[in-house]
């Protein structure tokens, strides 16, 4: 959690708000990888991409 706290406070510091949605679709598909990898959504999941 501190490194997410270290993260928004950079942001707000230097006014680099729209790094915020790069960050989060960043997040999100990692998410999905992990999740897809291990499960029986996998194949529905790799056709997306």
């Amino acid at each position: 959690m501190e490194f997410l706290s270290d993260l928004w406070g950079f942001l707000k510091e230097r006014k680099k708000f729209w790094l915020a949605p790069v960050i989060i679709v960043l997040l999100l598909l990692g998410i999905l990888l992990v999740i897809g990898g291990g499960s029986a959504v996998a194949p529905f999941i790799y056709t997306l991409f």
